[in-house]
């Protein structure tokens, strides 16, 4: 289920601050150097840096 745009226009990669791109079931950081993708669960995201999955 595809977030709201608004919504996504607003949030930010906790740790570096960019924007976040949305892929699949997942929030991916746009920062060159960071790159975490976090979770969404239930169309919630869960922008917890423990919870993020680092970049391969």
């Amino acid at each position: 289920m595809p977030l709201e745009a608004g919504l996504l226009e607003i949030l930010a990669c906790p740790a570096c601050h960019s924007p976040l791109e949305e892929r699949d079931t997942e929030l991916v950081c746009t920062g060159q150097d960071c790159g975490l993708a976090y979770p969404v669960r239930d169309g919630i995201p869960v922008l917890l840096i423990d919870e993020a999955r680092r970049p391969e």
